[in-house]
């Protein structure tokens, strides 16, 4: 039930409907069950300060690489794994990740997670190094999917090669969109909310671009290229 209080009590008096309590939020997280892989992998990432995609991101994206077969996709972080081995449950058994990571911790976590689950080496390319040095190098249109999840201050940027990357029909992906609940706050102008803000008008901006925003974990912008 919305209250007089609540941020979404305006909202739901103009369209009728009401909104998820917290309690609700973290039922739909949890809605599908974490792999035990995933979950070491996110352990391990806890370690050395890496914050992967949620459980409810995670399970969002194994559905969003289903429904579009994908078989080519780009993640910018690594995620200790734990994308990757969303992505991977999705993706067609012939499909290969690219993922671009400037932390070498960050990647080896995530070659681990995948080799513990038997996906062998030929399906995933580890790029070390940063992002907007490798993203050029990839080729136009090739993919079918991009998922951002690295530097905040860089998401613009990440944005714009990506939409280079993606083929017709292929989705983009970002997560962190809500950053914390800052994104939507207009009294927050620290760097990083402003470049996530950046690149979510970029986004929707974008005619060529069909776009909407899941709360899903931090917050998921997924958009399709027309």
């Amino acid at each position: 039930m919305t209250t007089p209080d609540s941020p979404f009590g305006s909202l739901a008096s103009q369209t009728g409907a009401e909104y998820p309590t917290q309690d609700t939020w973290v039922y739909a997280e949890l809605f599908n069950e974490e792999n035990p892989a995933a979950t070491e992998a996110r352990q391990a990432g806890r370690q050395f300060g890496a914050t992967p995609v949620s459980r409810g991101a995670a399970s969002t994206l194994t559905v969003l690489a289903k429904a579009i077969n994908a078989r080519a996709v780009v993640e910018v972080g690594s995620g200790a794994g734990v994308s990757g081995l969303a992505l991977f449950a999705g993706m067609q058994p012939d499909g290969i990740l690219t993922s671009v990571d400037i932390e070498p911790e960050h990647q080896n976590a995530a070659r681990q997670a995948y080799r513990s689950v038997g996906i062998p080496s030929q399906r995933f390319r580890l790029i070390a190094g940063a992002a907007l040095n490798v993203l050029p190098k990839l080729s136009d249109g090739a993919y079918d999917l991009v998922l951002i999840d690295a530097d905040k201050l860089e998401y613009p940027e990440y944005v714009e090669q990506s939409f280079r990357l993606l083929r017709h029909g292929g989705l983009l992906v970002i997560d962190n969109t809500l950053w914390h609940n800052r994104t939507a706050d207009p009294g927050n102008n620290d760097d990083e909310t402003l470049a996530i803000r950046d690149a979510v008008q970029a986004v929707r901006e974008n005619e060529e671009l069909l776009s909407t925003l899941v709360p899903s974990g931090d917050g998921l912008l997924i958009a399709v290229k027309l």
